[in-house]
């Protein structure tokens, strides 16, 4: 197993489309993760997002497979360390279940170890307000620092 990767894995009660929704529109996306922000949601679409803070996240849509699979360069432009906009991939797959979906996250080509702890810390903190989101709660302001 490589070692540049970080995988989040959660069980979210509701249908693959629903969740997948969530990456494809900018209003659901902003519902959970993001302050504001600008997408192209298309095959080598941009997008560039303000995730908390000054942090300011920024990439490239490679893969839109609804609701199976989507694949989208990140990279920061200002904030949160030294990750440059587009250096690594993150790949969505989110799996029918019988309690709605599991949703698969892996982050790839993180260059250090104190990136991937970070990277690791930030997904499991907004895939967990997704999965609120999804479900049809409100995760409430984001606190995460």
């Amino acid at each position: 197993m490589s070692t540049d990767v970080v995988t989040v894995e959660r069980r979210i009660a509701a249908r693959p489309e629903t969740v997948f929704s969530f990456f494809t529109d900018c209003e659901k996306w902003l519902s959970w993760m993001g302050t504001d922000g600008e997408f192209t949601f298309e095959p080598d679409g941009a997008y560039r997002t303000t995730v908390i803070g000054e942090n300011v996240a920024a990439g490239r849509f490679v893969e839109i497979d609804p609701p199976k699979r989507l694949v989208f360069t990140w990279g920061w432009v200002e904030g949160a360390g030294p990750v440059p906009p587009g250096s690594t991939t993150v790949e969505i797959t989110p799996e029918p279940v019988p309690e709605g979906t599991l949703l698969r996250l892996v982050h790839s080509g993180l260059p250090a170890p104190e990136a991937r702890a970070a990277h690791a810390e930030g997904w499991t903190h907004y895939v967990e307000r997704l999965a609120v989101r999804a479900e049809g709660g409100d995760p409430g302001p984001d606190d995460w620092a």
